[in-house]
């Protein structure tokens, strides 16, 4: 069900820096639990087989990548699934919510304020269910981030660089990396200063080198906020290097190295490997014709 995720180099981000750049494409891995999204949620739907749960209930936005994938993955594996939604329910529900429905998914919009507390709704009949945090956020989670190298000469790599929702991803990377690697998430989120506690809370335990650095310069003034600048730029990374990115998360992510590149923040022969977290579902609540892809 999975491909094997394929490296692609970039050639015009680091002219005369002498600077390699890889991207890890886990968007092509899957057409639907695609990019980290499969690798957080692998262990949690294991657990939940094994413990005879029937239903997986988690929590997300409107436009969330994990509730689709989450939806997807459910009923591949014959679970039921329900999703807690953030905000009322929209008179026209977004792509992401109609694919979660077509997928089974039971969806229940609240309001933000009872969102924020992360309670299962009373109309909600508890049977035995399983729970998945937000984002797969959660030591199972980041556990199975730790597999996306496999396989992988990740060795030569100075950094290894993704974009942070919840920290999940770049905790599975930290405990995957090797000491001498610079760890560096850029956070897609505005004033999510509890995030580095957050990304240390589910390292596994005993965990020693767990350096890693965020970088809360990029996120466009918020959580999927855009401007003509980030659009721009996500045009021209794909018609240079055949990239496609998403608002929310990768085209934050690329526009941020090429802008540290040109600071000269790392150092030459610097080897970077970036992984493209998938998310392109999320380009479907943008006008048509924002996108060339």
């Amino acid at each position: 069900m999975i491909k094997t995720p394929r490296i692609q180099t970039l050639q015009s981000f680091s002219v005369n820096k002498n600077i390699e750049i890889d991207v890890l494409r886990l968007d092509e891995i899957h057409p639907i639990v695609s990019g980290n999204k499969w690798y957080k949620l692998k262990y949690y739907l294991q657990d939940a087989i094994e413990k005879k749960c029937s239903t997986i209930i988690t929590f997300g936005g409107a436009f969330s990548n994990h509730i689709v994938a989450t939806a997807f993955a459910c009923k591949a594996n014959n679970l039921k699934s329900i999703g807690i939604i953030r905000g009322e329910e929209l008179k026209q529900l977004s792509a992401t919510s109609i694919a979660a429905k077509n997928y089974g998914m039971e969806l229940h919009f609240v309001e933000r304020s009872f969102y924020k507390t992360k309670q299962i709704p009373a109309n909600i009949n508890q049977n035995n269910d399983y729970i998945i945090a937000e984002g797969g956020y959660g030591k199972l989670g980041s556990k199975g981030v730790t597999s996306i190298f496999e396989n992988m000469n990740i060795e030569k790599y100075t950094h290894i660089i993704c974009a942070c929702g919840t920290g999940t991803t770049l905790a599975g990377i930290v405990a995957a990396a090797s000491p001498y690697q610079k760890i560096i998430g850029i956070n897609a989120l505005k004033g999510y200063e509890k995030i580095d506690e957050d990304i240390k809370q589910i390292l596994p335990e005993n965990f020693v080198n767990n350096a890693f650095e965020i970088n809360n310069n990029y996120h466009f003034n918020g959580y999927a906020k855009y401007n003509t600048t980030l659009i721009n730029f996500m045009n021209e990374l794909w018609q240079i290097e055949n990239l496609p990115t998403d608002f929310v998360y990768t085209g934050k992510l690329f526009y941020a190295i090429k802008d540290m590149i040109a600071k000269n923040y790392f150092e030459e022969n610097s080897k970077l490997i970036v992984v493209h977290s998938g998310g392109l579902q999320g380009n479907k609540s943008l006008a048509n014709g924002m996108l060339m892809f």
